[in-house]
């Protein structure tokens, strides 16, 4: 991350230039995306652009950060600790599924592995800034949890990593070989309640307690 943040320059109109790259990259995608445009969706020249941004995965890097983050937050934000896990646990899911099943979140996973060979930085960022975040949230929750004695787990990391693959399942890689093209909210509320159910039994305290009894 230092390297590419080495390579670019805030200044005045810098969110400005943030906001109208994330406009056309939602319109066109990464490729179809021309730095003429998003100079002209900004507001500014391509010299003020290229001021700022010297390399258009740069700019896409900071874009997708940045929902990223804000997507991690909002869903923190949710996140009640105090409460028991089928309600926290779908909600989760439902901010999670939310954003990668969304049209930005589709294309910045795509971008992010189309170019993780040139450009590897950008999906370390991607993960970084979004997953890992959520995914320590998620962690935290579980270890409060099973000291309430709602869950039986033994490894929080592992069980973390679980729950989202789980929410991922069926729709997810659907999604991205274009079988289906979007995902109606009964859909996902299908996947999510098979999720959170088949969790909650490899790890809700009483089902642990009937598997090793």
């Amino acid at each position: 991350m230092a390297t590419a943040q080495a390579q670019i320059r805030k200044g005045r109109k810098f969110d400005q230039v943030v906001d109208g790259a994330r406009e056309i990259f939602l319109r066109d995608g990464f490729e179809g995306a021309s730095v003429d445009d998003i100079a002209r969706a900004a507001g500014v020249s391509k010299a003020t652009l290229y001021s700022y941004f010297p390399d258009k995965r740069l700019l896409f890097m900071e874009v997708a950060t940045r929902q990223c983050e804000e997507q991690a937050r909002i869903s923190i934000e949710k996140i009640d600790s105090s409460r028991p896990p089928r309600e926290v646990l779908t909600c989760v899911a439902q901010q999670f599924l939310g954003f990668i099943y969304s049209d930005m979140g589709q294309r910045i996973f795509r971008i992010c592995v189309a170019e993780s060979d040139r450009f590897p930085l950008l999906g370390q960022e991607f993960y970084h800034s979004g997953p890992m975040i959520l995914r320590a949230a998620v962690v935290e929750y579980l270890k409060q949890a099973e000291g309430r004695g709602e869950l039986r787990i033994e490894d929080y990391n592992l069980a973390a990593d679980q729950f989202a693959e789980l929410c991922k399942a069926d729709l997810w890689p659907k999604l991205l070989f274009g079988i289906i093209q979007s995902v109606p909210d009964h859909e996902m509320n299908r996947v999510i309640d098979g999720a959170v159910t088949t969790f909650l039994a490899r790890y809700g305290a009483e089902d642990a307690a009937r598997n090793t009894a």
